[in-house]
C-alpha cells in the first residue's frame, strides 16, 4: 500500500468513525484530511481532494473551527484562506469531550433539574419514575466528572488512571 492509499483509507475510516462521535461524515473527512496533510490546505484543495462542493466544504470547515479542531492560517501573498488541524490527538480528544459534554450532557442535567420536583400522590408509578430520574442524574453527573477529568488532565495522568483500573 502506498502512502497516498493509506492516507485515503484513513480519511474514509475517520469519516465513518466521526458519525459515531456526533459529527457528519464530511466534517470528519475534512478533519482527517487536514490531520494527514503536511501543511495548510485551501478550501479549493479540500474540495478537490474530497470531491465536495464549496458550500459543503465551507460549512464543515466553519463547524470544525467552532469545535476548535481547525484553525485558519494566512500565507503571505495569498488571498485565499488556508486551514490546519490540531495535530495533537490528545488535545483533539479533550476538545471533542468538551463539546460533547456541552451539547449532550449539560442539556440532560438541566432537564433533570427542571423536572425533579414532581408533585402528586406518592404512588408506585411516581416512585419508579423518581428512581429512574435519580439513576439517570447520577450517571450524567458521573459522566460529567469523568469528562471534566479528561479535559483537565494530561495524557500521562489519564492513561495512568486507566491502567490502574485494570491492574488492581
Amino acid at each position: 500500500m502506498t502512502i497516498k492509499e493509506a492516507k485515503q483509507q484513513f480519511i474514509q475510516s475517520w469519516g465513518a468513525i466521526g458519525t459515531q462521535w456526533g459529527v457528519n461524515k464530511t466534517m470528519a473527512q475534512i478533519h482527517a484530511l487536514l490531520l494527514v496533510s503536511n501543511g495548510p490546505l485551501s478550501t479549493e484543495e479540500i474540495m478537490e481532494q474530497l470531491s465536495i462542493s464549496r458550500g459543503n466544504a465551507n460549512m464543515n470547515i466553519r463547524e470544525l473551527m467552532e469545535w476548535a479542531l481547525v484553525d485558519k492560517v494566512f500565507k503571505a501573498g495569498e488571498r485565499r484562506d488556508f486551514f490546519i488541524a490540531e495535530k495533537d490527538i490528545w488535545r483533539v480528544a479533550r476538545q471533542v469531550a468538551k463539546i460533547r459534554k456541552k451539547r449532550e450532557l449539560e442539556p440532560i442535567i438541566r432537564l433533570l433539574d427542571q423536572i425533579e420536583n414532581i408533585e402528586g400522590v406518592k404512588n408506585e408509578e411516581l416512585k419508579t419514575f423518581l428512581k429512574l430520574l435519580h439513576d439517570v442524574r447520577r450517571l450524567a453527573l458521573n459522566a460529567e466528572r469523568l469528562i471534566d477529568g479528561i479535559v483537565k488532565s494530561e495524557e500521562n495522568w489519564f492513561w495512568g488512571r486507566v491502567f490502574k483500573l485494570f491492574t488492581k
